[in-house]
């Protein structure tokens, strides 16, 4: 598909994985627009009967959202940033077959985000997850301030949002963020043995038992997605998210003032 992205089909189950291992897979414009084609993709070219999405190499499934890039974002360009992350991670919600997030590593604001809008969630013991936007001086923007809640419960959504929380992966299975925890290396057997289950049960059954299952918060979900992307964007050029992405970049402690 691209540099960033790569693409791979058998037997009914597509795997979708993000190639940035030298920045843990964070998501800039490029990858998550190769990200957006590969869905795509995935969903129009390939008899995708199960889709699992993962990251490449051993830190990270996908630690985040590009920092450095999103540093010197205007509120316009981080409200066009917020509708492709959108996109993305509803392409996946509503995808036409299960979703199984492989969470290897560091999954961190929109990589949590990719992953809570997955239908599964698999985690290696090495995994560690959090939603940490308030500690860049932002807040989730890409689902995260929504779909927590719905699977962990408001005020566990509200802890992890609030402190920036990050957690391992057996607390993320007790706060039910995940549903299976794995050894590291059994990882892809796994999920490999999961997605060839649901490839092997009726597509249609399974689509349909998908909508109605997704219909549960759909009239909500709407709304609050859309609040999300303004509210999100619209921190952008204050002091706090310039100093603290300008922070994180130079690897430095914050000064809020």
């Amino acid at each position: 598909m691209s540099d960033t992205i790569e693409i791979e089909s058998s037997e009914g189950v597509t795997t979708i994985t993000v190639t940035r291992p030298d920045r843990l897979n964070a998501l800039d414009t490029e990858t998550l627009q190769a990200l957006e084609a590969a869905l795509r993709d995935a969903r129009d070219t390939h008899d995708t009967r199960a889709l699992v999405l993962t990251g490449a190499g051993e830190d990270a499934f996908v630690a985040g959202a590009d920092i450095e890039y999103m540093s010197e974002l205007s509120v316009e360009e981080a409200q066009a940033y917020a509708e492709l992350g959108h996109r993305v991670t509803d392409a996946i919600e509503t995808f036409p077959a299960p979703a199984i997030a492989a969470v290897n590593g560091y999954a961190f604001g929109g990589g949590c985000e990719l992953a809570l809008a997955a239908d599964l969630r698999v985690a290696s013991e090495r995994a560690v997850i959090g939603q940490t936007e308030v500690g860049l001086g932002i807040v989730p923007g890409w689902g995260g301030t929504q779909r927590l809640s719905r699977i962990v419960g408001d005020e566990q959504a509200r802890r992890l949002v609030f402190f920036a929380e990050r957690i391992d992966a057996q607390d993320a299975h007790a706060y039910g963020l995940v549903g299976e925890v794995v050894a590291h290396d059994e990882l892809d057997d796994r999920v490999s043995e999961m997605a060839a289950e649901l490839a092997a049960q009726p597509a249609f059954a399974l689509r349909s038992a998908k909508e109605a299952l997704n219909q549960v918060h759909e009239s909500h979900l709407t709304a609050g997605l859309r609040y999300e992307r303004r509210l999100w964007s619209g921190l952008f050029g204050t002091a706090d998210q310039r100093e603290a992405m300008t922070a994180f970049v130079e690897e430095r402690d914050p000064d809020f003032r």
